[in-house]
């Protein structure tokens, strides 16, 4: 079992603020639940670090939404479903395609610049996966910063939002089977203070697992503290051997840990993959090609470097015209050039790296927990919308449609709940030796990249399992006063889950592929 409570406190001896609902994460679930709650409420928004640190912000490809003449809702439905490898809730999926021109419309009503045709519409692409142009983005392929920038906006406008920036969550507290607060440390080096926040709901919309991983696309704050601290508290749950890996991250020989992601909607826009001989291989593997569901890619890309003994493929986009692709990929263009790729006039180096995590927090179509008063949203929830493998940019889209349902449950409800004078405290930790985090870090990430990544098999993830589980003991005897340490355990807690549920699901299913399966 693990440990309830990272860390040693007692509320009666820190300092306490109390709220109607805290909010641990900001990124578009987190600040779109946000602008939805009801204005007379108080609401706290938990920063782990500044605003623009977070994997929204990073998110480049777009939103999906079937708002074209010849799309609709039940396409959308398909593709998802198709994606998913037949893992999908279809209740949560059809609720995520039928509200997604609705959240699309309430987004351009608070100011977010997508991008638009010459006739006032809005541009639109495709994807991986998708059947129709779906895809609405915003400032060529910056669409996160863009929601999350006009979001904050207006956050900042409302009288009651407080936005907590360089604030850790520890721990969830729950009374009685209800979630009645958290406890937070307000800084992130090893004197940070703590303090008890009580509230009458939280919603953890605390973003994904990155971190677990040696390569990823993820922000390094993204370590599934959300997630841990939910698991220790007693919430369910569920999917957590499904593990998305991006087939197309820039690729650098010296560079490990946070890789810049190639959006999936350059393969849309007609790019096209190479393997390390200049040679076309995507139709070998499925007829949709290029534009194959990213579980499909990424197998593919993987075994085209298995066969030539190579670390990289290519992304061909010369064929496009040089000025049009520099306005479509603004930031793609940049950050290519400044590692010495012109992407108008040569290929794009890349490999598959960790990117997404369909896992998470088990929740039902309004974003409810098992546990009275916590609600869960964006990638760190698991409403079933995605299956074993998400569609291209249906991540944001879920974020806004189960941030704004979390907001509407607690809209409806919240005033059956008062905030109550609560009492917790853990005192029974005796603090042991410092450990070299960083190197238990690498270490991890290591492993689950070599062992838990795109092929896995059963001995493999058995074997690291018991390594990993000697890792947690080390850890939970440790001393845990330092957020990095905290930090360190909530990676080695989610490794194992990972490797649980893989070790458990001997066929394979979409993102899950494992080469010893039934």
């Amino acid at each position: 079992m693990p440990l309830r409570y990272l860390t040693d406190f007692d509320t009666q001896k820190i300092e306490s603020e109390k709220w109607d609902v805290v909010i641990i994460g900001s990124g578009i679930a987190g600040l779109y639940s946000a602008v939805n709650l009801d204005p007379s409420l108080k609401v706290c928004i938990l920063s782990k670090e500044t605003m623009d640190e977070n994997n929204s912000y990073l998110a480049q490809g777009g939103i999906a939404a079937a708002i074209g003449a010849d799309d609709l809702p039940e396409y959308h439905f398909t593709d998802t479903i198709k994606a998913g490898a037949g893992h999908c809730d279809e209740e949560a999926v059809n609720v995520l395609v039928e509200e997604a021109p609705k959240d699309i419309d309430i987004l351009c009503k608070l100011g977010t610049n997508f991008d638009r045709n010459s006739d006032g519409t809005l541009t639109t692409t495709r994807e991986g996966g998708h059947g129709r142009f779906r895809i609405v983005h915003a400032l060529g392929d910056a669409t996160g910063k863009e929601v999350v920038d006009s979001l904050l906006r207006v956050c900042r406008k409302k009288e009651n939002i407080t936005i907590k920036e360089n604030c850790f969550a520890i721990d969830l507290f729950v009374q009685g089977g209800r979630c009645v607060g958290v406890l937070i440390a307000e800084g992130i080096d090893a004197e940070a203070a703590k303090k008890a926040l009580y509230c009458r709901s939280v919603i953890c919309a605390s973003g994904g697992i990155g971190q677990v991983y040696k390569n990823t696309t993820n922000s390094e704050v993204v370590t599934g503290d959300g997630i841990s601290m939910a698991y220790r508290a007693g919430a369910v749950l569920t999917d957590m051997e499904f593990v998305q890996f991006h087939p197309t991250a820039f690729y650098k020989p010296t560079q490990e840990g946070s890789r810049f992601l190639i959006s999936e909607a350059v393969r849309g826009e007609g790019g096209i993959l190479l393997n390390i001989n200049h040679e076309r291989f995507m139709h070998k593997y499925n007829e949709m090609g290029e534009i194959a569901p990213r579980d499909i890619v990424s197998r593919a890309i993987f075994s085209e470097m298995k066969k030539t003994g190579s670390d990289r493929v290519y992304l061909d986009i010369t064929h496009k015209d040089a000025d049009y692709l520099r306005k479509r990929f603004p930031t793609i263009y940049d950050r290519c050039f400044k590692e010495g790729v012109d992407i108008t006039k040569e290929y794009i180096p890349v490999s598959p790296v960790q990117h997404y995590f369909m896992g998470g927090i088990r929740t039902d179509l309004m974003g409810r927990t098992n546990i009275e008063g916590l609600y869960a949203c964006g990638e760190a929830a698991n409403t079933g919308v995605h299956g074993a493998n998400r569609l291209a940019s249906n991540s944001l889209l879920e974020g806004l449609v189960f941030g704004r349902r979390c907001a509407g449950d607690i809209n409806c409800n919240i005033s059956r709940f008062e905030l109550e004078n609560v009492y917790f405290s853990n005192t029974s930790k005796n603090y042991g030796k410092s450990l070299d985090t960083a190197k238990i870090r690498n270490e991890i990430k290591a492993q689950m990249d070599a062992n838990a990544g795109i092929e896995r098999n059963g001995p493999d993830m058995e074997e690291t399992l018991r390594w990993i589980n000697s890792i947690i003991s080390s850890l939970e005897e440790a001393d845990l006063r330092s957020v990095s340490t905290m930090e360190t355990l909530n990676i080695a807690y989610i490794a194992s889950l990972i490797l649980k549920s893989a070790i458990e699901r001997r066929k394979n299913c979409g993102s899950h592929y494992r080469t010893d399966s039934e």
